[in-house]
């Protein structure tokens, strides 16, 4: 099965609430952002190894800046250039995620 490639307008994004994501229409294509606070490096790169694993099962990989204090997560589909109903699916994974690296 081909992957869906039809874009979302940052409307359609807004529609989906996804705590913590804005939508960025500043680069070449759209994407969506996200930055969690995990207020230290180690933290922090548990949730990229995390991330790493579940996009790695979906075959969808988003651009990821660890820093300390924090992690920042970009999805955009580069194949649609744009934002596609797969960025929202993991978006809504990295969500779960980051939720349970809180505990």
């Amino acid at each position: 099965m081909e992957p869906d490639t039809t874009t979302l307008t940052a409307e359609q994004v807004a529609q989906e609430q996804l705590a913590g994501w804005s939508f960025d229409d500043s680069g070449d294509a759209d994407s969506i952002v996200a930055r969690v606070e995990t207020g230290d490096f180690v933290t922090g790169l548990a949730l990229v190894n995390a991330i790493g694993e579940k996009a790695e099962e979906a075959n969808h990989h988003p651009d990821i800046d660890l820093r300390y204090p924090y992690v920042e997560i970009r999805l955009s589909s580069h194949d649609a250039g744009g934002v596609t109903s797969r960025d929202v699916a993991l978006a809504k994974v990295i969500n779960g995620l980051s939720a349970e690296s809180a505990l």
